[in-house]
């Protein structure tokens, strides 16, 4: 005979499952809200009848034991006796002794035992008219060695309390079917819901990125956590063509400078006429190098900016400073190229960030600003603070961007036609969306000067301060 793991058990696997964890959440409160109806009615009902009675046989006997006090035993006698004969229900029972324990007055046979103790409340058997039944007394010490026993007779409220008892034991059988019959439906609800989920997830574990989480029209929590899914997967599919454009980029745009140097230094292996020649053809190749190099080297520079590895080293910093530094630097490169570099940037711009890389990225803003200038053109670098926000914006007075490329600035390798003859690998502003996307912030490409040709281009960069 086999015996079955753990992991066969149903109730092992119930507990495993999230579905079976809610339906068995749902069942234990709809069992706690049972059970709360059940005593409630039970102290509303039965309990409510045992204290009616304690409190009608407790209003008897003090009545009783203020008629002796002025009438005496032989008032109290008549008083007992003109009970018993109006009692027409044949519940009220008494029994007055004196202190020899002679029965004086009163319907019942004997005192009884349980009544010789300490509690004044009892309860006893009691057999009237050969039936069996229940009495509640109270016994009450009148004094002088007389004592008295009051009471009822409950059988009737026992008939009731035993007819409320099977009905809340129905009632909680047809709860507990009920409570199992909802948490099955709940759960079977929740496995059918999230059906979809697990198919996507399973088609696309075995390849197919294409498969979404289909959504209904009920808009509730199922639908928003199947838009999130599809979201991401949309970002992965998004990321993904991102690594094969790069990967596609790189083998294009490297493909022609290593061909390049590869071929010069076979040539000058095989043509080289001196020894002066051979080392221009190797610094050459090594120039060539390094411009792959630099090349890779961007290329993992915003990779670790996007992945946020930099973020650690946010601190306060002025940003007024760290600009007239930038353009120092690039105002002797400037005149070189016959071109004016302006600065309007105020005393101050306090903010939390990367030092190093907003520096980069507006060192590449001025070097593709003054790239693109034509010779006697200018170049302005402003910032600005509008509450919450600091803009650092670089015009110049070149051809722009048509709206077209505007969309596709920003991607690896990406150049515009016009981008073509001049020096580059494409990835400056791709750096720059990276550091500003770290930041919080957003880049914005506008027109220098609208409605004239060239146009030129505005790139603001929006930061948040805090």
């Amino acid at each position: 005979m086999v015996t079955p793991g753990l992991a066969e058990l149903p109730l092992i696997g119930l507990l495993r499952s999230a579905s079976g964890r809610f339906a068995l959440l749902f069942t234990a409160l709809f069992a706690a809200a049972a059970t709360a109806a059940a005593v409630v009615l039970w102290w509303n009902t039965a309990g409510a009848l045992d204290r009616q009675t304690d409190a009608a046989i407790r209003a008897d006997a003090t009545a009783l034991a203020e008629r002796r006090q002025d009438a005496g035993i032989s008032g109290l006698m008549t008083s007992i006796a003109d009970r018993i004969a109006l009692d027409v229900q044949y519940e009220a029972l008494y029994l007055l002794q004196s202190p020899d324990r002679t029965s004086l007055a009163g319907n019942l046979e004997a005192w009884p035992e349980e009544a010789e103790g300490d509690p004044p409340w009892i309860r006893i058997p009691l057999l009237r008219e050969d039936s069996e039944s229940e009495a509640r007394l109270l016994r009450i010490d009148l004094g002088d060695g007389y004592r008295m026993l009051v009471g009822r007779d409950v059988a009737e409220k026992l008939r009731l309390r035993a007819l409320l008892s099977e009905g809340i034991a129905w009632a909680a059988a047809s709860s507990a079917a009920i409570a199992v019959l909802g948490a099955w439906l709940l759960r079977r609800a929740l496995e059918d819901r999230l059906a979809p989920v697990y198919g996507t997830a399973a088609a696309i574990s075995g390849g197919d990125l294409s498969r979404r989480v289909p959504l209904s029209d009920r808009q509730d929590e199922f639908d928003r956590l199947g838009m999130t899914m599809n979201a991401m997967l949309d970002r992965i599919a998004q990321l993904m063509a991102g690594v094969r454009g790069v990967s596609d980029a790189i083998a294009h745009d490297l493909r022609t400078p290593i061909a390049r140097a590869r071929a010069k230094l076979e040539e000058s292996l095989s043509a080289a006429s001196d020894e002066e020649a051979l080392r221009a053809a190797v610094e050459q190749g090594i120039a060539d190098l390094d411009d792959i190099a630099r090349v890779f080297k961007a290329v993992l520079r915003i990779a670790e900016v996007e992945a946020g590895a930099r973020r650690a080293a946010f601190a306060p910093l002025d940003l007024a400073p760290m600009l007239a530094d930038a353009a120092e630097l690039y105002g002797a490169a400037a005149e070189v190229g016959e071109q004016v570099l302006e600065c309007d940037l105020p005393e101050a711009l306090p903010m939390v960030g990367d030092r190093d890389l907003l520096l980069q990225a507006v060192a590449n803003l001025l070097d593709n600003a003054l790239k693109f200038n034509p010779a006697g053109g200018h170049v302005v670098l402003s910032a600005r603070q509008y509450g919450n926000v600091a803009e650092i914006a670089v015009a110049d007075d070149g051809p722009g961007l048509s709206l077209a490329d505007r969309g596709r600035v920003g991607e690896r390798f990406f150049r515009t036609d016009a981008a073509r003859t001049t020096p580059g690998s494409g990835l400056g502003l791709s750096l720059v969306r990276a550091v500003v996307a770290l930041h919080g912030g957003e880049v914005v490409l506008a027109d220098s000067h609208p409605g004239t040709v060239p146009p030129g281009l505005t790139v603001t960069l929006r930061l948040p301060v805090g």
